[in-house]
């Protein structure tokens, strides 16, 4: 038995490794991202109303990392096996997540931006992420809030932390798409009937 436990908190270490591996990615694409995109392009319309918006995702990150529960232990009581097939799946969300973002943030370029913003010689895009769903960095980002979630947080701060995070989701989406629709008018609206804002269709 003892074997089998040690095996079990290897997985729960290896989770939360993982989880560290996710963020400094996350904070690599963000600041890479940001600096590239800063030096690149004079902006042409901008909605600062989507630092509100920004704030309230980040006070759902500050939960999930504030309401922390103790090492090795799940998020609500369940077999062993079934705490690592959830830590496993966990850790799937991050990885998964990361890419998404990263290739997000690669095919907008210049065009990325903390802020709602337009640039001079702004583009529709939407190829790659941007062909599944309109948002894609903040469903990375919120794939991000899962893992976290799940590896380290306590059950209660889960419903909070979502609710703080999909509401600043929905101020920012709605701010970038005003600009957005502005721009391009009946292009992004065509765009928009096809392709989900924030969750992909399956079907």
């Amino acid at each position: 038995m003892g074997g089998q436990y040690i095996q079990f908190d290897a997985i729960e270490a290896t989770a939360q490794v993982a989880l560290a591996i996710s963020w400094l990615f996350f904070a690599v694409i963000f600041f890479v991202g940001r600096r590239g995109a800063a030096s690149k392009g004079k902006t042409t319309a901008r909605s600062n109303r989507s630092r509100f918006g920004l704030v309230l995702q980040m006070i759902g990150y500050a939960i999930v990392f504030s309401i922390a529960r103790p090492y090795f232990t799940p998020i609500v009581p369940m077999p062993k096996w079934a705490e690592a097939t959830v830590l496993l799946i966990a850790t799937g969300i991050g990885a998964a997540s990361i890419w998404f973002c990263f290739a997000a943030a690669r095919t907008l370029g210049k065009q990325w931006s903390l802020v709602a913003r337009i640039v001079e010689g702004h583009e529709l895009i939407e190829a790659g992420p941007f062909a599944v769903v309109r948002n894609p960095i903040y469903l990375a980002m919120f794939g991000l809030l899962l893992q976290a979630a799940i590896v380290i947080s306590m059950w209660q701060a889960v419903l909070p932390a979502a609710v703080a995070f999909l509401t600043g989701t929905y101020i920012r989406i709605y701010e970038e798409e005003k600009i957005l629709r502005a721009e391009f008018g009946e292009k992004f609206d065509d765009y928009a009937k096809r392709v989900p804002a924030f969750l992909p269709r399956f079907t």
